[in-house]
């Protein structure tokens, strides 16, 4: 469950039931007269149980423990307030900061609005939502004076390394990376994964996140870096990664372009269920509830570059929006 990747530096595995992701790879850095955590865990006791049991390990203590987090989703922010120290901080990104407070305190809506719009019906929207892998979490509770928001190449000096963060909007709107540059460690959240490819989803007030991804794969590339640490699984080779990563997308936007093409007037629903994905179906042959979420906002994300780049023509049907080539 912990490995020791440099002096001071530990990964901890904590296990994500529920989650096809396996797990989370939680960073704590060793600091001279206080320590840091990056990312969490989903906010559950069987996550808060594996952590503490982690870092009592290590002998760390966690009212000296600030947090980082590397970008707004559950499973990386979930447990915050369960080990940020009574005097200490919670680091994010300037956009995800706002963003935790609004889509976690019910500040605005999520996707419901669009999702409806694209073609998915209630019942089906209502299985999403009470499928997914936080179905045993507790009450989310928040402190809005421990955050600090981050902008892009600011450094946060632990008294042993330096991380500077490394701002790379895709994955989420302020998804970001932080980077040790005199040893040239690099962790990359979920920016850059290696054994799976990184969700990118639609966001609302977003008009291109896709776009956004591929501009952030293109400057992390400049980047020196001789170890990537990821969010989750194993490491891999950085650069080999962005560049499959980059085609990954590329034969994406084929396939859906190819998918219109044969059959102009779906919406993003229909589109979703005639791509191809690695998921293990349900016994009926349809696709796992929470797994159909993150597929279908995969899914919006490139028709939305599509349209941006003039391929294809989004129309404002009834009862939903549908999609066609641009002729």
């Amino acid at each position: 469950m912990i490995q020791q990747i440099d002096d001071n530096i530990y990964c901890i595995k904590v296990p994500l039931a529920g989650s096809a992701l396996g797990s989370l790879n939680s960073y704590f850095f060793r600091g001279a007269g206080e320590d840091f955590l990056m990312d969490t865990g989903f906010n559950t006791a069987a996550c808060e149980e594996s952590l503490r049991g982690s870092l009592k390990e290590l002998g760390a203590d966690i009212n000296r423990i600030n947090i980082i987090n590397t970008h707004l989703h559950a499973d990386h922010t979930g447990l915050n307030h369960w080990f940020c120290g009574p005097d200490k901080h919670i680091y994010i990104s300037e956009t995800d900061h706002q963003g935790v407070l609004t889509y976690y305190k019910g500040k605005g809506y999520k996707r419901a609005e669009r999702d409806r719009r694209e073609g998915v019906d209630e019942r089906t929207y209502q299985r999403m939502l009470s499928h997914g892998p936080e179905t045993d979490k507790r009450e989310r509770f928040f402190d809005e004076e421990k955050f600090v928001g981050l902008k892009d190449g600011d450094v946060i000096d632990t008294g042993n390394v330096k991380l500077k963060m490394v701002l790379v909007p895709g994955h989420t709107p302020g998804n970001s990376m932080f980077y040790i540059e005199d040893k040239k460690i690099l962790f990359t959240g979920d920016h850059v994964l290696f054994d799976i490819t990184p969700n990118i989803t639609c966001w609302p007030g977003v008009e291109n996140a896709l776009q956004e991804y591929l501009a952030s794969l293109e400057r992390s590339r400049k980047l020196d870096v001789e170890l990537a640490l990821p969010g989750h699984r194993s490491p891999g080779n950085y650069y080999e990664r962005i560049d499959s990563i980059l085609r990954h997308h590329k034969r994406r936007l084929e396939e859906v372009t190819g998918i219109i093409t044969e059959t102009p007037g779906l919406n993003a629903y229909e589109i979703t269920k005639r791509m191809r994905w690695k998921i293990h179906l349900d016994p009926d042959g349809s696709m796992p509830p929470a797994q159909l979420w993150f597929a279908a906002g995969e899914c919006m994300s490139h028709l939305d570059k599509l349209v941006a780049d003039g391929v294809i023509i989004r129309e404002d049907t009834q009862p939903y929006i549908t999609y066609r080539i641009k002729e």
